[in-house]
C-alpha cells in the first residue's frame, strides 16, 4: 500500500509528522489549508480509521501504526482544548 506523510502546525507553532498507511488522507486534508481543532481531530479519526481497515482487507490485520498515529494526535490535541479559537494548519503531502 502506498504511504503518505502529512506534515502539520499544531495553534502554538509546533509542527509534526504524521503518518497515513494510505493516500486516503488527501480526501481528508488540503496542504496550506487550516482547519478548526475539532474538525481536524474527527477528520484524522476519519481517515486514519479508514487507511487502517484498508489494510485490514489487503493483509488481513488493521494497521496498529495508523491507529498510533491517531492516539499521537488525539494527545496532542488536548494541549488546546481550552483554547476555542484553536486551529491545525496541513503544511504539506510527503
Amino acid at each position: 500500500m502506498p504511504v503518505m506523510h502529512f506534515r502539520i502546525q499544531w495553534p502554538d507553532g509546533d509542527e509534526a509528522n504524521c503518518y497515513s498507511p494510505s493516500l486516503v488522507i488527501k480526501d481528508f486534508f488540503a496542504p496550506g489549508e487550516t482547519y478548526p481543532l475539532d474538525d481536524f481531530v474527527a477528520r484524522s479519526r476519519q481517515a486514519l480509521g479508514i487507511a487502517s481497515e484498508r489494510v485490514r482487507e489487503k493483509f488481513g490485520f488493521a494497521c496498529s501504526a495508523a491507529m498510533d498515529q491517531l492516539a499521537q494526535i488525539e494527545h496532542s490535541a488536548e494541549r488546546f482544548r481550552d483554547r476555542p479559537d484553536a486551529t491545525v494548519k496541513v503544511i504539506e503531502f510527503s
